[in-house]
């Protein structure tokens, strides 16, 4: 069986006023349907880039990148990407803003009524059915999270892509959006894939965890597969042996074997 998301000696090269700068280098990576995979390392190895080329935002300078055996060449409703910023718009209250993203997707073939279920269920889904006709500024950090995830699960994507969604929160938002998303991915069946820089997170939630070089010329160092059944609890995983182990082999790669070194000022 092919791997949903395949990725094949992928590389970036960018143009800068000092010359070509390398971003990543001879990426191979596989990722299967329905799986969590989760992309680790320091700042400037190059995660946010490969989640930029698999959401078609950036064209690799080499190789090649396939979705459900389809290349990669631009964005696609396919493939939905939640940031660190919730970007979502200001001046619509949040049914409108997940409703743009359905409008936009399935505007075509669905009837208003079929629209604006397919929205109120989203919104159902990551628990803001409360907040429907608030703005933005109405709601909290946490909050304009879950509405960004919910725009992004509206569209029905095959794959979810997120850069670091929790990054920005408090640490007790974060724990709760972390539990709210292992419960959507079991409920939604989703293949994700996620930047974080956070170990812990990355151990709670993944099936696999990409470990990043350090840049320039980052690559993939190593993958971790984190053998922890379904459902996952933190209280219970926090004194758990194979948790121990996974926590301790992530952070031995970051801060022993690939530790960063800031470059020194001039």
């Amino acid at each position: 069986m092919s791997a949903f998301i395949d990725i094949h000696g992928a590389e970036v090269v960018f143009q800068t006023a000092k010359g070509p700068f390398q971003a990543l280098r001879d990426i191979h990576l596989k990722v299967d349907q329905g799986e969590f995979v989760t992309l680790i390392g320091h700042s400037g190895c190059g995660k946010s880039t490969l989640l930029n080329l698999i959401a078609g935002l950036l064209k690799p300078s080499a190789g090649a990148l396939l979705c459900d055996n389809r290349e990669i060449t631009a964005p696609g409703p396919e493939r939905a990407v939640v940031f660190q910023n919730h970007s979502l718009l200001p001046w619509l209250s949040c049914f409108d803003n997940v409703h743009l993203a359905v409008e936009r997707v399935f505007g075509g073939k669905e009837t208003k009524a079929q629209l604006k279920a397919r929205t109120q269920a989203a919104l159902d889904l990551v628990g803001m059915n409360h907040a429907t006709h608030k703005r933005p500024h109405e709601i909290s950090g946490g909050m304009k999270q879950r509405v960004g995830i919910a725009r992004a699960l509206a569209m029905e994507p095959k794959v979810l892509l997120m850069d670091e969604p929790f990054g920005a929160l408090d640490a007790l938002t974060r724990a709760k959006l972390q539990d709210e998303l292992l419960k959507i991915v079991a409920r939604t069946k989703s293949t994700v894939v996620m930047v974080t820089h956070d170990v812990d997170e990355a151990v709670l939630l993944s099936d696999r965890i990409v470990m990043m070089t350090n840049g320039p010329a980052a690559t993939i160092g190593e993958i971790l597969k984190v053998e922890l059944p379904r459902p996952r609890d933190r209280v219970a995983l926090a004194e758990d042996a194979t948790y121990v182990h996974a926590r301790k082999a992530v952070i031995d790669f970051l801060y022993t074997r690939h530790a960063h070194v800031e470059p020194m000022a001039a």
